[in-house]
């Protein structure tokens, strides 16, 4: 009776599939293929129930098995290729009549009792392994439509494996296993849902079938229920086979705690919530075209923008066209409290009390839940963490609250809003879909957010370095006028130390003229108009006038008529710069000297300037990681830090380069190589 009631379900399970399948309109070999096979297994369900009679004889239980075989197998080779056109083009082809003969022995063999039930045995065993094989086949070459073949190849691999095992077992002790047999209907509704979903995911067969939520919810539901049942039965079974026994009291408390379990998954809203939404995630098709969302969403944050202003705005309606609603506030959460920094298509009718809103903030502290104001006025117990409902529910003018993080922190909230018949129902993939829509904005807005920061940033950087600069030079220049004060007592009644000092002061005169420029347009002006300009002259110059106060004296080892274009006055700071540091490097009885000098490399001609000087020196760790960082200085006090960053940045721009040699007691060697531009 246990095993007729598995066969006769899953007859009329596999009956029940057949009628899905004839209500497809679409035609095609492998639909009718599918349809065969579908009525050989039920029928042969059918002939298996022993209160209908129909196997009278073991005879017929292996004729039974070996047509449902054969028209599986001849299912699977016309899996193999896709562009079958007719029965008789399957059938005839090599691979089919190869894979279709053992089948056909079977038949005939259980047709005729032609074998002895040891060789039958057998001969179904290797038809069990041959399905197995040929399924590896099918799965390994269906390439990108893995996915879709994977239930299929899970249906036929169960059942096959079971045959299998059970042809196996009877091989061994030449007889059927009796639970195998009992076992077998209820397997083959078990595996069903697998080949179901094949149908849907497999095209070119051609059949489209539809099954409900609430059927596969309460299907699902079954499943549960019978999973426990089954969990029960096995217990029992463990009970008695261990030589125990139920007690009648015992019985009675777990079959009512049992019922009442059940009783109260079924009953359980969040339960069957859950299970509604885990079904319609994993067997339904989305409401949303996600690439093609994405798509627009990017298209319209890919319009420039000139201000935040305009990014608020954007942002606002990228989501808004996501959702396909009307109007929407964007509110910004601000030290001094809420401000609206967006608003699109807002009439008078879509008011709200930013005091009122101002609650929502601990609310999504605790939560970070879109809010749908329409299920809060259903359902006001799913927002119990919403301090005061009342205004929501009765005076809001929008249906959607959006709220926005930035680092797990409140950054603000989007209010959505559209006319009635255009409101959406907020299931979980419109949550899904909107807080995926938010993360992207959000992200645009925090990128735009911190590049305006940066650009007002690399302003006040840009205005802080060329005082850094300016300051410098000025360093420069009173190192020049306190030359002239320490000369002055010595030499006031030299008409030549006059004429110099005035000449010295006409050019600091014009040099601070152009610092203070600086500093009032508040911007670094353009470098002067490069001239042919003599390096000798410049070196000379600049030792002659402006290094003569620190010991010890530099030399000059040049030669003549080193032309090149350059800036002579930037070029002039930035040699008086390392020249000077040369000085304050060495000891007084050291050694200071500049080298000028023409080479020429591959072809292009380069001016080389080295200065080089025998003092304290630095350590190669120090000049990979400090030298040339700016505001980074050994002098303390007395130094800026940018020196050598100036000189490193201006040699570079004018196409050259520097290199330093040093090492701790030995001195140093500044390298300056300057092409020569025709």
């Amino acid at each position: 009776m246990f095993a007729d009631l598995g066969y006769a379900i899953a007859a009329l399970g596999y009956f029940a599939l057949l009628l899905l399948l004839f209500t497809g309109r679409k035609s095609g070999i492998a639909k009718y293929l599918l349809i065969a096979a579908t009525l050989t297994t039920c029928l042969w369900a059918a002939s298996n129930i022993s209160l209908l009679g129909w196997q009278t004889h073991i005879s017929h239980f292996f004729t039974a098995d070996a047509l449902r075989q054969w028209i599986w197998m001849l299912f699977l080779a016309a899996c193999l290729r896709s562009d079958f056109s007719s029965f008789k083009e399957i059938i005839l082809r090599p691979t089919s009549l190869s894979l279709l003969v053992l089948p056909t022995v079977a038949v005939i063999a259980g047709a005729s009792s032609a074998l002895p039930y040891l060789w039958q045995y057998s001969l179904h065993t290797l038809i069990a392994l041959q399905m197995l094989i040929v399924l590896e086949l099918v799965y390994r070459q269906s390439g990108e439509q893995k996915w879709a073949y994977k239930p299929l190849v899970l249906f036929l691999g169960a059942l096959s494996l079971f045959d299998f095992v059970t042809y196996a077992n009877a091989t061994m002790i030449n007889q059927i296993g009796e639970n195998y047999v009992y076992a077998r209907g209820y397997i083959y509704v078990a595996l069903l849902p697998f080949l179901i979903l094949a149908i849907r995911r497999i095209s070119y067969w051609g059949v489209a079938i539809f099954v409900s939520r609430d059927v596969v919810l309460h299907s699902t539901l079954l499943l549960v229920a019978g999973g426990y049942l089954f969990l029960m039965a096995l217990v029992g079974y463990l009970v008695k086979f261990l030589g125990g026994s139920w007690s009648y009291p015992l019985q009675f408390v777990l079959v009512g705690v049992s019922l009442l379990l059940l009783v109260s998954l079924f009953l359980s809203h969040n339960f069957r919530t859950k299970i509604k939404v885990f079904i319609t995630k994993h067997f339904y098709a989305n409401q949303f075209d996600y690439r093609v969302e994405w798509v627009k969403l990017t298209n319209i944050l890919s319009e420039q923008q000139d201000s935040l202003t305009d990014a608020y705005q954007m942002s606002l309606n990228g989501m808004l066209q996501a959702v396909e609603y009307e109007s929407g506030v964007l509110l910004k959460l601000n030290k001094n409290g809420w401000q609206q920094v967006s608003a699109i298509n807002v009439a008078d009718r879509r008011d709200y009390d930013l005091a009122k809103v101002d609650i929502l903030q601990s609310f999504f502290d605790q939560k970070a839940w879109i809010i749908d104001i329409g299920e809060l006025r259903v359902k006001p117990h799913q927002y119990e963490e919403l301090e005061d409902k009342t205004y929501f529910m009765e005076s809001f003018d929008y249906q959607l609250i959006v709220p926005i993080f930035r680092h797990e922190k409140l950054w603000g909230m989007a209010l959505l809003d559209a006319e009635s018949d255009h409101v959406k129902s907020l299931n979980w993939e419109l949550r899904d879909y909107i807080n995926a829509v938010t993360a992207q904005l959000s992200n645009y807005i925090f990128q735009f957010e911190g590049a305006h920061a940066l650009a007002e940033n690399a302003q006040f950087a840009a205005f802080s370095r060329m005082s850094a600069f300016v300051l410098h030079d000025l360093k420069n220049v009173m190192a020049q006028i306190d030359l002239i004060l320490a000369n002055a007592q010595q030499h006031k009644s030299n008409p030549e130390f006059i004429d110099d000092t005035f000449e010295t002061l006409e050019h600091t005169k014009s040099r601070m003229d152009k610092m203070l420029k600086q500093l009032t347009e508040k911007k670094t002006s353009e470098r002067q108009r490069q001239l042919q300009t003599d390096v000798a002259a410049i070196l000379t110059s600049v030792v002659e006038q402006r290094c003569q106060g620190f010991k010890p004296l530099p030399i000059v080892e040049s030669e003549s008529a080193l032309l090149v274009q350059i800036d002579a006055e930037k070029f002039a700071n930035v040699m008086y710069h390392l020249i000077s540091n040369a000085q304050q490097a060495t000891a007084d009885n050291g050694e200071v000297k500049i080298q000028a000098s023409l080479t020429t490399v591959n072809e292009q001609d380069f001016i080389v300037v080295k200065v080089i000087d025998t003092g304290e020196g630095m350590s190669a760790e120090f000049i990979e990681t400090r030298l040339f960082k700016p505001f980074d200085t050994t002098k303390g006090n007395a130094g800026m830090g940018i020196g050598a960053y100036d000189a490193k940045n201006y040699i570079e721009e004018i196409g050259g380069v520097i290199s330093v040699e040093s090492e701790i007691d030995q001195g140093t060697v500044f390298t300056l190589s300057i092409p020569v531009m025709d």
